[in-house]
């Protein structure tokens, strides 16, 4: 069981979480001159290396957080990446229509958030201590937290 609760389920959770992202990487190698033409329609000056800077982020933290080498310092650094894109590529604010059904901004408006939701599941890794034990989530499902732990851990003593 502690194979379970210690290795399997995390190493898991973590692919799940960062599994697109050395894909993208590819995607962005593959289908340069798309990717190229993305990086240079926003803001941030030098396209190319940042495009370069990206690759590598991609490719190479979530490895690391995988594996668990310097894995908070590699979610850290890829939530960053995430709220970097979304702020600077994905600004549906900038769309008027972006909410209607064929709007320009729509896609825009779900990458962002996307971005974001991205940016809270690795923060988590950053902030994120010991695993709960399977058995303890499947006996809680709905409790999580510090006020939930500490409601367990008081033993009943009658």
């Amino acid at each position: 069981m502690t194979w379970l609760n210690l290795v399997a389920v995390p190493l898991l959770a973590k692919i799940c979480l960062v599994g697109m992202f050395p894909l993208s990487a590819y995607d962005k190698v593959a289908h340069w001159d798309e990717a190229m033409g993305q990086a240079r329609s926003g803001p941030l000056p030098f396209p190319s290396l940042l495009l370069i800077l990206g690759i590598l982020v991609e490719a190479v933290t979530p490895v690391l957080i995988v594996v668990g080498v310097f894995d908070r310092a590699a979610a850290f650094v890829l939530a960053g990446f995430c709220a970097v894109t979304a702020l600077m590529y994905h600004p549906f604010w900038r769309f008027p229509d972006f909410w209607s059904k064929n709007g320009e901004g729509r896609t825009h408006f779900w990458d962002f958030f996307k971005n974001f939701g991205l940016v809270g599941g690795l923060l988590l890794v950053v902030i994120g201590g010991a695993y709960a034990p399977v058995v303890q989530v499947v006996a809680h499902p709905l409790a999580n937290g510090p006020w939930a732990a500490a409601s367990r851990s008081i033993p009943d003593n009658r």
